[in-house]
């Protein structure tokens, strides 16, 4: 499980670099700096890097095919180990790791053909969604090989208010993003409210871009007070340790994420905060995803294995498997479709 767990965390880091490199390309008009040519850059596979557009897409390209080899290692390794116990099988890392080889040809795919096509705002959001499902798929994966505090949270040792408490925060999360991507790609919904907290000095939107960054604001501030009680509430609850500290983790990013915003909406949207607020955004939704991973596997368990020793005929009782600790690439609609029921 070490070099799973050790590929795992690889992939992880490289998706998360990948996602938050693109903004950069976007935002700096780097996405030409090598031109039409592809997979190569003007030709050469290691083109000089005498100006800064080529430098910053050939580095997302180079971290893009580092992620696609570790997910293939991770995914080789997987199969190759599927008869241990927590690889193959419901709520294995083989799952996981073939889910995450999916989702990013789709997501590659699915950028490629929004760039060329130059399509509208709500594919640019969708796009970024399902890269925010292949950073959840790859924070399961690590979970299940017992990575990121998995391996010290027991079932049943937490709250099952807990739980469908961080299943609220991860929906809130995901539609805090996804609009946060239609407000930057919308014609003049990023700078439609100026003034923090207040829309241009109102209480309410008065026209229709603003209805966009409002409710981008609403999310984030539900959000925020919806963590500060899960904070207050786990540690009276009794909660693991790993869960409480995640908690505190998730809330963290998304304080700094509220700061973030209020600094990149007073000093006019400078380049550097625009490319800031984006990096936050994705690390908000890892570590509050990895914080409801957590509470999940707390409160439901994982499914059990009883390997039976070949060399002897004894029937062993079977363990009946618990539910799935953490959501998959999928749980972006799963957690949205049962999170309504969620309360604290």
């Amino acid at each position: 499980m070490t070099l799973l767990r050790r590929l795992g965390l690889g992939a992880l880091a490289l998706a998360f670099l990948h996602v938050i490199l693109a903004p950069v390309v976007r935002i700096t008009g780097s996405g030409l700096g090598c031109g039409d040519h592809w997979p190569k850059c003007h030709g050469y596979w290691f083109p000089p890097f005498d100006r800064m557009d080529l430098i910053i897409e050939v580095m997302h390209r180079y971290i893009a095919a580092s992620l696609s080899l570790t997910l293939l290692a991770l995914l080789g390794f997987a199969i190759a180990r599927r008869r241990d116990a927590g690889v193959g099988g419901r709520g294995g890392v083989l799952r996981a790791a073939a889910l995450a080889v999916a989702l990013t040809v789709v997501v590659s795919v699915f950028g490629g053909v929004t760039v060329k096509l130059h399509l509208p705002a709500p594919v640019t959001a969708t796009h970024l969604v399902l890269a925010m499902a292949l950073l959840a798929t790859l924070v399961a994966a690590v979970h299940r090989a017992g990575g990121l505090g998995a391996s010290r949270v027991a079932a049943g040792g937490a709250s099952g208010k807990t739980h469908r408490g961080a299943m609220v925060a991860a929906v809130l999360a995901i539609l805090a993003v996804a609009l946060g991507a239609l407000t930057a790609k919308i014609p003049g919904a990023a700078a439609a409210c100026q003034g923090f907290p207040l829309c241009t000095g109102g209480v309410l939107p008065r026209f229709p871009v603003q209805h966009v960054q409002f409710t981008h604001r609403m999310l984030a501030f539900l959000l925020l007070f919806h963590m500060v009680g899960l904070a207050v509430v786990m540690a009276k609850r009794g909660d693991p340790a790993a869960v409480v500290r995640a908690g505190r983790i998730a809330l963290g990013a998304v304080v700094t994420q509220i700061v973030v915003a209020a600094a990149l909406v007073l000093l006019y949207l400078p380049q550097q905060l625009q490319w800031l607020h984006s990096a936050m955004a994705t690390t908000v939704w890892v570590t509050v995803f990895a914080f409801f991973a957590l509470a999940r596997r707390g409160a439901l368990g994982e499914p059990q294995r009883v390997p039976v020793p070949p060399s002897t005929d004894a029937v062993l009782p079977r363990a009946e498997p618990a539910a799935v600790a953490t959501a998959t690439p999928h749980s972006v609609a799963v957690i949205v479709a049962r999170g309504a029921g969620g309360d604290l």
